[in-house]
């Protein structure tokens, strides 16, 4: 569909020929644009509320900027994950309010302040290592609008400090916990929680960890009921789902 299709499209809306409803629909699956390297979809803040998001990771810096250029055109927020300053600096070439999070890697556009969305999201990590996980969804979820709240080093090595917050977790609507080691504080928490905690291993520990495996099962094997778990160092997803999941559950 191009320029004149949408535009016959409206003009049906506009003389009744064609729903309202009928018209989103269409739009919805309107193609991608085509780069030589790349294929950007278009219509993903349309479709699903956020537009793409970049994974920086193996992507040379012109190609970041393009791609940057493309989506800023449509959309007034941008996210990058697993970006260097390097990757930074290329999509400062698109965007001159490109704000880099260092800790988190991620580097983020608004051209106007994110529209806040109701629904509390709290994040907590076992340790201090597991922080640039942790933030990495903070950042995410606070991209789509949402308050975003954090208590960090709260492992089960020392329980006392995350049964200290129990009145925090009872009060957010969806709980991200990220953990490395054995990943015990996720059903932890999960037993003190009656909103939905999305569980996040990390690739922090020992030789016996696997390089997050081992948090992994343990949280795959959670006997706490509530308790999903994303891939191992994926922050990024764990703020997206907790973006979502706590405007679900805020939803008149």
């Amino acid at each position: 569909m191009n320029t004149d299709d949408i535009k016959q499209l409206l003009e049906q809306v506009r003389t009744r020929k064609v729903s309202v409803e009928d018209a989103l629909g269409t739009l919805r699956d309107l193609p991608f644009e085509e780069l030589d390297f790349a294929r950007v979809d278009n219509h993903r803040d349309l479709r699903c509320g956020f537009p793409e998001v970049i994974f920086c990771e193996g992507k040379r810096p012109g190609d970041i900027t393009a791609i940057s250029r493309v989506i800023l055109d449509r959309s007034s927020r941008l996210l990058a994950t697993r970006a260097d300053p390097e990757a930074f600096d290329a999509v400062r070439q698109a965007s001159a309010d490109a704000r880099y999070h260092e800790r988190a890697r991620c580097v983020t556009v608004a051209k106007q302040e994110p529209p806040r969305v109701d629904g509390r999201i709290l994040i907590l990590t076992a340790g201090t290592a597991d922080i640039p996980v942790a933030e990495e969804a903070r950042v995410t979820a606070d991209i789509m609008g949402h308050e975003v709240e954090t208590i960090y080093d709260v492992g089960v090595a020392g329980i006392h400090r995350v049964l200290a917050q129990t009145d925090r977790i009872h009060d957010a609507d969806c709980l991200v916990v990220v953990a490395g080691m054995e990943g015990a504080l996720a059903s932890v928490v999960g037993g003190l929680s009656a909103n939905p905690v999305i569980a996040v291993p990390t690739s922090v520990g020992y030789g016996a960890s696997f390089g997050g495996i081992a948090p992994l099962l343990t949280m795959l094997n959670s006997c706490a009921a509530g308790v999903a778990v994303v891939n191992i160092d994926n922050g990024f997803g764990a703020g997206h789902m907790a973006a979502l999941v706590a405007r679900t559950r805020t939803r008149d």
